[in-house]
C-alpha cells in the first residue's frame, strides 16, 4: 500500500473532504459547469473528449460504472488557472478542490445524462 492509498483511506481526510465537498460543491460545480469561461457541462465534456478522455466520458454518460479521472487530468483540461481561481474564491487548497471536482464531475455528468447523452441545454 502506497502513501496515496493510505491517505485516500484515511477516515479523517475522507470526512474533511466530504464535509468540504458538501459545503461548497454545489457552488463550485455550478461555477465550473455554468461559467462562461468553461461553457457549461457540454463544453467541458467536449474538452475532455478532445483531450483523450473519451472512454471516461462515455462511461459517465452510460449506465455502467463511471471510470475515474484524476485531479491532475481534470486540472490539465480545465486549466490550472481556472482551478487556482476556484480554490482562491472558495478558500480551498488547490489539491483538495481538484480532488473534489475529479470525484464529483463524473457524478454530475452521469446525473445530467439519464438517457445516455447530455441535453442540449447542459
Amino acid at each position: 500500500m502506497g502513501i496515496l492509498d493510505s491517505l485516500e483511506n484515511n477516515p479523517a481526510l475522507r470526512s474533511a473532504l466530504g464535509q468540504l465537498g458538501a459545503t461548497v460543491l454545489p457552488a463550485v460545480l455550478n461555477e465550473v459547469l455554468g461559467s462562461n469561461n468553461q461553457g457549461g457541462l457540454s463544453a467541458i465534456v467536449a474538452k475532455l473528449q478532445q483531450s483523450g478522455f473519451g472512454d471516461q466520458v462515455k462511461s459517465w454518460l452510460g449506465n455502467g460504472q463511471n471510470l475515474p479521472i484524476s485531479a491532475d487530468q481534470l486540472r490539465a483540461v480545465l486549466g490550472s488557472d481556472t482551478v487556482r481561481q476556484l480554490a482562491a474564491r472558495y478558500n480551498i487548497p488547490v489539491d483538495q478542490i481538484g480532488q473534489i471536482l475529479a470525484q464529483e464531475l463524473p457524478k454530475a455528468v452521469d446525473q445530467a445524462s439519464p438517457e445516455g447523452h447530455l441535453p442540449h441545454t447542459a
